[in-house]
């Protein structure tokens, strides 16, 4: 077992909780983003064993934050959001040095890969304007219609998760399934629970294959495509600037925390090691 992807799994765990930070951001930022695609991909591969020896203390860790800090992050939110967004942002940013490092941009970018990482920005920046259902909607006794629509919307919500830059939960919301998938799990609705997580699971393995092949084939356009999302979804997240010296500087503070974590886990040396 690869145990030491307990923290990392901690800390895509905690990032799932915010809902417009993607756990696939903070997947790229550990160095670990390809390792994922190919273990996802390969469960059921000659190579399973190796594959769940990374899997599994991912998953543990994951559910260990989103056990122990949901109430945490729900507190931060309401009470210290413009500082914990800041961080975030930090975080998000911190990430681009090395996607652009890694890319080799100068080299490699031409106005097809500008193009469609522009694209991608104004994309994310559109998720920012639309607003999903927070408050209602939440369905309680499923039926076939209702089975099929849960299960392709955990399918959408992993996807999502997998790509750097978008959130799971925001595509929750912006289909109507988050106040029901949330629902679910503070009653433990295991028949919905099931449902959603075997959509989750299926995107999960399909998806992951499915951007593996991209980044193999079209490694530089998957390139811009990232360094779009990531950018872009700076926007879906920034709390607007905040009022007051006290808070601006707490703000910056939080910021370049975050910015500097992303950085230091970014640097070429610690991603060779990944």
């Amino acid at each position: 077992m690869e145990w030491r992807n307990l923290y990392r799994g901690f800390v895509m765990g905690t990032t799932d909780l915010i809902p417009g930070v993607s756990g696939g951001t903070l997947a790229v930022v550990l160095g670990i983003y390809e390792r994922l695609l190919e273990a996802i991909s390969g469960i059921f591969s000659k190579d399973w064993k190796r594959h769940w020896s990374f899997l599994i203390p991912l998953g543990i860790g994951m559910v260990l934050a989103i056990g122990s800090l949901s109430r945490l992050i729900e507190y931060l939110l309401e009470h210290h959001y413009a500082p914990t967004q800041f961080f975030f942002t930090g975080l998000i940013l911190g990430v681009l040095p090395m996607l652009i490092r890694l890319a080799e941009v100068k080299r490699n970018f031409t106005g097809p890969h500008i193009g469609v990482l522009i694209v991608c920005i104004l994309l994310m920046a559109l998720l920012g304007f639309i607003q999903g259902d927070k408050e209602g909607g939440v369905l309680i006794d499923l039926n076939v219609v209702n089975g099929i629509g849960m299960f392709f919307a955990g399918w959408l919500a992993s996807m999502a998760m997998l790509l750097p830059g978008v959130s799971g939960s925001f595509m929750l919301l912006m289909v109507g399934v988050y106040p029901t998938a949330i629902n679910a799990l503070s009653n433990l609705d295991v028949p919905v629970i099931a449902v959603i997580g075997a959509g989750v699971l299926a995107g999960f393995y399909f998806s992951s294959k499915g951007i593996r092949y991209l980044m193999s084939a079209f490694p530089n356009m998957m390139y811009a495509v990232m360094i779009g999302l990531i950018a872009g979804s700076v926007l879906v997240i920034f709390p607007g600037v905040p009022a007051g010296f006290g808070s601006i500087v707490i703000c910056l503070l939080t910021f370049l925390a975050g910015a500097g974590i992303a950085i230091y886990f970014g640097s070429s040396k610690r991603v060779q090691k990944s």
